[in-house]
């Protein structure tokens, strides 16, 4: 018996990997997060499968599920939106699992990041405007900051900033993000990406929050950072005609010239 935790993605259901859906396929018991989970990628689950919805559920509850699980010798798919490896409560329940010897498998998902920046059509790391990518958030009831771990001290990095979980807290995530990217700095709330309702609304820090003003809560994540705009950057050295590398030597002096890979 193994617990698998897959990523089922940012919302649309044909955005779940190939490996999940098989992995969703052979489980009989299907765990998920019913307010983020479209119902649609449950239609993988096989007939009869226990589904069951862990919204209204504690961690202990949902533990219990699971030993039940084991105790029949059932395979369990645990799906989370998105992708693991962010805001996604697994580390918790990986180190249960541990203490109880239930071995477990994790696979990655799409994350909301990407499919924001999809949907916008937005590279997020543009040649001289922005090299990094920051995966952060707000406090809040579940979870506080570690110190150091603040909006001005990301922000004046210059890297472009995703900031999930904190379309509530927009008024004063502008506020400290201002004084480093400037009023006119772009950014970019995008609402349920990928789903049908997705919404986005483009602005600035300046004029995000009367753009916003509101109509927007919970799954929606902001972009900001300068490579928003998708303009005034420099074009990437690899395709540059003159870059020399392996697939492309330029003279017959290159080190890649004699190279046979």
């Amino acid at each position: 018996m193994t617990v698998h935790f897959v990523g089922a993605g940012p919302g649309a259901p044909d955005l779940l990997t190939l490996r999940g859906r098989d992995i969703i396929a052979a489980s009989p018991v299907c765990l998920y997060a019913g307010s983020l989970v479209p119902e649609a990628v449950l239609g993988h689950c096989p007939e009869g499968a226990r589904i069951v919805n862990t919204a209204p559920l504690s961690l202990d509850q949902i533990m219990e599920v699971i030993a039940e699980a084991h105790e029949a010798g059932q395979d369990v798919v645990r799906l989370h939106s998105g992708d693991l490896s962010v805001y996604s409560a697994m580390g918790e329940q990986l180190r249960r699992l541990r203490e109880l010897g239930i071995p477990y498998t994790v696979t990655p998902g799409v994350p909301a990041f990407a499919a924001a920046a999809a949907a916008l059509g937005s590279e997020l790391t543009l040649p001289g405007l922005a090299q990094s990518v920051v995966l952060t958030r707000t406090p809040g009831r579940a979870s506080a900051m570690p110190e150091g771990e603040t909006l001005e001290n990301f922000a004046a990095t210059g890297a472009t900033l995703c900031i999930h979980l904190s379309i509530h807290n927009l008024e004063n995530t502008v506020a400290q993000l201002a004084p480093a990217y400037g009023a006119d700095c772009p950014v970019a709330v995008v609402w349920r990406a990928t789903w049908p309702e997705q919404r986005i609304v483009r602005g600035t820090l300046g004029t995000i929050e009367a753009l916003v003003a509101g109509s927007m809560e919970r799954t929606a994540l902001i972009l900001v950072g300068p490579a928003l705009a998708g303009e005034g950057f420099e074009e990437s050295c690899l395709y540059a005609t003159d870059y020399d590398r392996r697939f492309r030597p330029q003279t017959a002096e290159s080190v890649y010239a004699d190279s046979k890979e």
